[in-house]
């Protein structure tokens, strides 16, 4: 059948791999870390298998999808130009820099955020294997995009990537500063931006920063409610973040927030 399309999801390499009609709807998925090939209606069993061979290794299994869950439901039913999960880290920088005008100066700017989002964002893909999930470039009204946004064991985090350009960064209640550069008001608004991602998903979201690549991380001692992530050692704090958040809440939340129409209006 002509029109079939792979659409991936999660991290590049190791999440599912949805098989839908020209309409948007899925009709199988291929779950790369189990090998196997679920199909949803059995008339397309054939076309689904000639669309996935190319993404295909090893021995894999084909057969209908076990029971769905409430989040298996969601996802199935989401259109592809509604779902955020196939979004890499950087997403609209990407486009900016490939389409945009900007001088060398902002190019090169653009580039140090960029390279940032993407260090992160990968650390946070390889998290996936311990029960988290993160949907990256998440669309705010009014307030731009939350660079990462992550669920898991640990509950949701609120992410913005900050380049640290290997110089001091010092983090205070209102401003981050890294090196001499003028101060930037990350610390106000990550805390707007989770706020505004607590009433999206009607659950608690914890804000955080992530300075990546900076020689020193000084955080003011009033800042308490904000979470500093530093990618050498972030894998390591997040695992012994208490549970608070079952598996089921996570692919729930995370099959919500991968949904654009979550954001729209927020």
């Amino acid at each position: 059948m002509r029109g079939l399309t792979v659409t991936p999801s999660g991290r590049p390499g190791r999440g599912r791999l949805y098989v839908n009609l020209p309409d948007g709807q899925a009709v199988a998925w291929y779950d790369r870390q189990t090998n196997r090939i679920s199909v949803l209606a059995d008339q397309h069993r054939e076309a689904v298998l000639t669309a996935l061979r190319p993404y295909l290794s090893g021995t894999w299994t084909v057969g209908p999808p076990p029971v769905p869950t409430a989040a298996d439901l969601r996802r199935l039913m989401l259109p592809p130009d509604e779902d955020l999960a196939p979004n890499r880290p950087g997403e609209t920088l990407l486009g900016e820099l490939a389409h945009g005008q900007a001088g060398t100066r902002a190019r090169h700017r653009l580039r140090q955020e960029l390279t940032a989002q993407q260090r992160m964002g990968d650390l946070l893909d390889a998290l996936e294997p311990d029960g988290w999930r993160v949907v990256h470039c998440v669309p705010l009204r009014d307030l731009g995009r939350i660079d990462h946004l992550l669920i898991g064991p640990g509950g949701i985090l609120c992410i913005r990537s900050i380049p640290g350009r290997r110089q001091r960064a010092a983090v205070g209640d209102l401003l981050l500063t890294v090196g001499r550069t003028e101060p930037r008001p990350d610390p106000r608004w990550i805390r707007r931006a989770s706020a505004a991602a607590s009433r999206a998903l009607t659950a608690p979201v914890s804000p955080a920063l992530a300075l990546v690549d900076a020689s020193r991380i000084d955080v003011a001692p009033t800042v308490r409610d904000i979470r500093i992530l530093d990618p050498e050692t972030a894998a390591t704090a997040l695992a012994a973040t208490p549970t608070t958040l079952k598996p089921p809440d996570v692919e729930a939340l995370h099959a919500q927030a991968r949904d654009i129409r979550t954001w729209r209006g927020r």
